[in-house]
């Protein structure tokens, strides 16, 4: 696996993590916790594993950018939260930042 697959499967993995906690209605459903425990235990170590070759702060940015992203599309999908106009531009400026360091900044190795 390349390290961009590992990252995207952390990314994955918090997702379903994140949705899992929304789900357990404050950890009162043992369901919905125990995925949380193990989407979030899956999720870091496997951001982990990318540290070993991606720079800290790429990795992070990545993460944390795709990640708001998919668990807002989650959120508009599965628990019926509204996106207005700011939203969707918040987002779309999130990806356009993880592009363009992606594409032109010299930390992210290749």
């Amino acid at each position: 696996m390349t390290q961009w697959a590992i990252l995207l499967a952390a990314i994955v993995a918090e997702v379903i993590a994140t949705s899992a906690l929304k789900a357990s209605d404050g950890f009162t459903r043992p369901g919905p916790v125990l995925l949380m425990a193990a989407g979030y235990g899956i999720a870091f170590y496997l951001l982990s594993l990318t540290l070993r070759t991606l720079p800290v702060g790429v990795a992070y940015a990545i993460w944390s950018g795709v990640g708001v992203v998919l668990i807002t599309l989650v959120g508009w999908l599965l628990f019926g939260q509204k996106l207005d106009a700011p939203a969707l531009i918040g987002m779309a400026l999130i990806v356009a930042g993880v592009v363009i360091m992606n594409l032109f900044s010299h930390s992210v190795s290749h």
